[in-house]
């Protein structure tokens, strides 16, 4: 490829494609579209029929205030030089190649959709399910709505420490009311309503001090109508290596007030209410026990060593359990034709330039945001920065002159897609089907009622204006 002068005037437009809908990717396209003085034109390019990411699908039904970011997003739709193309996956239906031929530069902000494992035996039995699948369930994810989860057992243990651990146990505890005026996906309403848990326990290999979950999630647990929220007061006493890290200066005000309501929640008298959530400190899993289905979990008690790091006490306890829900992590996946750090399940790339694997040379116009760049950390406004640093690094490229020149168009690339039998779902088309979920949802006092099945996305989306 040769080397262009500047694009981005008015005859000559910077061409960039986004591979991924979410926060990242929409933030990376806001800023390249208010960019002043600069002509733009960004082609968004998602595997699912729908945009805005975990926006959509991952956030807890209940907090429709973090969803409303979404208008943002079709503020940044709405601007001229903005095309979406949904049901189009990278590196299936088109390649990394083809994208990169056809742009000045391609940002690839494609999330980390997959689960981190334990690595414990009887991981794999019935019962044993990734946070992500089961987030993903009752988001109305077309490739997890048909998944069924046994919900009949009366305990469940939730493992993880996080944002995701608790509002997976916050689900499982909510009632059948709380959820009714939510967008939670048909299915999973059905299935929650059913649902025979009583207890959910989720386990922390380390203390209050350590846990990851912001602030907030941890109080909405309390908010909850009908459960208990109980911690044993040994478990939320401090040790010393935590207390010293607490007094020091590389404690932030979460973790001190994470540890300040774990203290209230182990001074409070449960209210008998139906269900419970029980937050555990310093156990780890060490086994997933059953014969072909989950029936318990083998967990060790740990200690902090003066690193803060968890160290097994050589005490073992069983939780008789017969869901298990893990939540330790998110993993981006490899794109073919994109540099992959596998140990860090990232794209490899220096703050946003993807880089030659193993080096820190840059590839010319390609980069990288949102989580598959830096890990599944932060919150959405997270995404903003990072989006933000990525897309000053490539208009410092562009302003250097070192983003390669396209030797085709976007409209080829798009026709080339198209014969090979993909159905494109645009900005049009994803607007019939957002205007559909309203009105149905509207009719029964909730914010939308889902589409969850691909063909069904497809048939509305073609459908246009009139779905609506």
């Amino acid at each position: 490829m040769g080397v262009t002068a500047k694009p981005g005037g008015a005859g000559s437009p910077l061409r960039v494609a986004i591979v991924g809908s979410g926060p990242a990717g929409f933030y990376g396209a806001g800023q390249l579209l208010n960019a002043p003085d600069l002509a733009v034109e960004v082609e968004m390019f998602d595997g699912l029929p729908t945009p805005w990411g975990l926006v959509r699908a991952g956030v807890a039904p209940d907090h429709p205030k973090i969803k409303s970011v979404s208008r943002v997003f079709e503020g940044i739709a709405g601007k001229p030089g903005f095309r979406f193309h949904g049901n189009v996956e990278v590196g299936v239906d088109v390649s990394h190649e083809e994208l990169a031929s056809a742009h000045h530069a391609v940002i690839y902000a494609t999330g980390a959709p997959t689960d981190r494992r334990l690595g414990i035996p009887g991981e794999d039995l019935l019962g044993s399910h990734a946070a992500t699948e089961f987030v993903a369930w009752y988001n109305g994810h077309p490739d997890h709505a048909g998944h069924e989860f046994d919900l009949s057992a009366p305990r469940a243990v939730v493992i993880g420490n996080g944002n995701v651990a608790l509002v997976v146990a916050r689900m499982l505890a909510l009632t059948p009311a709380e959820l009714a005026r939510t967008d939670t996906a048909d299915h999973a309403l059905e299935a929650l309503a059913r649902s025979g848990v009583e207890e959910i326990v989720v386990l922390g290999r380390r203390g209050p001090a350590q846990a990851a979950y912001t602030n907030r999630e941890l109080l909405e647990l309390a908010e909850v109508a009908d459960a208990d929220v109980v911690v044993d007061p040994a478990e939320a006493a401090l040790d010393e290596h935590s207390r010293a890290f607490l007094e020091s200066d590389a404690s932030s005000l979460t973790e001190q007030r994470n540890v300040e309501i774990v203290a209230d929640y182990a001074q409070r008298r449960p209210a008998g209410k139906r269900k419970r959530i029980v937050l555990r400190f310093l156990a780890s899993p060490t086994e997933i026990l059953g014969s072909e289905h989950v029936e318990g979990v083998r967990v060790a008690r740990n200690e902090l060593t003066t690193e803060l790091l968890a160290r097994p006490t050589g005490v073992t306890e069983i939780i008789e359990a017969g869901l298990v829900l893990r939540s330790i992590g998110y993993r981006g996946t490899r794109i073919p034709g994109v540099p992959f750090d596998d140990r860090r399940a990232t794209i490899h790339n220096h703050r946003g330039r993807v880089t030659v694997e193993g080096t820190s040379e840059p590839l010319p116009g390609i980069y990288t945001a949102g989580w598959i760049k830096r890990g599944p950390s932060g919150v959405i406004g997270t995404n903003k920065k990072c989006a933000h640093e990525t897309v000053g690094l490539l208009l410092e490229d562009l302003s250097a002159g070192r983003l390669p020149e396209p030797t085709a168009d976007p409209d080829q690339v798009l026709s080339a897609i198209a014969e090979r039998g993909v159905d494109f779902v645009d900005y049009v088309g994803w607007e019939a089907v957002d205007a559909h979920e309203r009105a149905i949802g509207e009719l029964q006092g909730r914010p939308r009622v889902k589409l969850v099945r691909r063909a069904e996305l497809l048939e509305h989306a073609k459908a246009g204006p009139v779905a609506s």
